[in-house]
């Protein structure tokens, strides 16, 4: 069995040469991305008690980003001192984030792989599944995968869209068809999980539910913030029992 849905790979894989163009077709990562590494920094500090007021509080952390893209997440966080591992199931996307990287000096391992081929068992503290259950074709089986990578008291980051009338508008309609910041077709509303059908997936693989935060995004200031409304667009946390 796989994980991987060939034609989602497909349709990223063309985009890989735009992943570091901040006006380009990722722009709303890049938009989203300072919210989402605030939020992860800081529950990471919490969680491993770490030191906050150092230039590398993660230092001490192995984090594994799976469906890493070109590395959006994986430079900023290995900048405060995490060992990054980021897997791809798309070769461009990890061929652009292994040469942005080089360029940027960083020593981020790249693998192309999908989380099942994958033989990195316990090995990581932390595992980030940002924007990409959405995409998967077995998400049981992806976050099955996901439990055999981290270690006990790991905790698991997934951002991901939440599955209503609210969110087809703003997510698919909006985000798709009137603003179009993503291309039409980038994300089927059926595969939207809300957070309790992401917790039972999740707690069936020896995952404990942690914490659920929004994500919104103003318009007038062009930035997205963390919200105690879930409805959209929500990151879940987890921690390995």
């Amino acid at each position: 069995m796989t994980t991987v849905n060939k034609i989602e790979i497909e349709k990223f894989s063309k985009l890989a040469k735009d992943w570091w163009d901040p006006n380009g077709k990722f722009k709303p990562l890049h938009l989203f991305n300072p919210a989402r590494i605030k939020f992860i920094k800081e529950k990471l500090i919490s969680h491993f008690k770490l030191e906050p007021n150092i230039e590398k509080p993660l230092q001490k952390l192995k984090i594994l980003d799976i469906g890493c893209g070109g590395g959006l997440l994986c430079e900023p966080l290995s900048r405060l001192g995490a060992k990054m591992t980021g897997i791809d199931a798309s070769n461009n996307n990890i061929e652009v984030a292994k040469l942005h990287s080089k360029e940027m000096n960083l020593d981020i391992k790249y693998i192309h792989s999908s989380p099942e081929n994958l033989n990195l068992q316990n090995e990581f503290d932390v595992i980030l599944n940002m924007e990409v259950v959405e995409h998967v074709s077995n998400i049981n089986l992806f976050i099955k995968n996901c439990s055999k990578f981290i270690k006990k008291n790991g905790i698991m980051f997934v951002a991901t869209i939440n599955k209503n009338l609210r969110s087809y508008i703003f997510a698919v309609l909006g985000a798709e068809y009137i603003l179009r910041w993503l291309p039409i077709g980038t994300h089927d509303w059926n595969k939207f999980l809300t957070p309790q059908e992401l917790e039972i997936i999740a707690s069936k693989n020896n995952f404990f539910p942690d914490e659920v935060i929004g994500m919104k995004f103003n318009l007038l200031s062009k930035k997205w913030f963390i919200s105690n409304d879930p409805s959209v667009n929500y990151i879940s946390t987890f921690l390995k029992n």
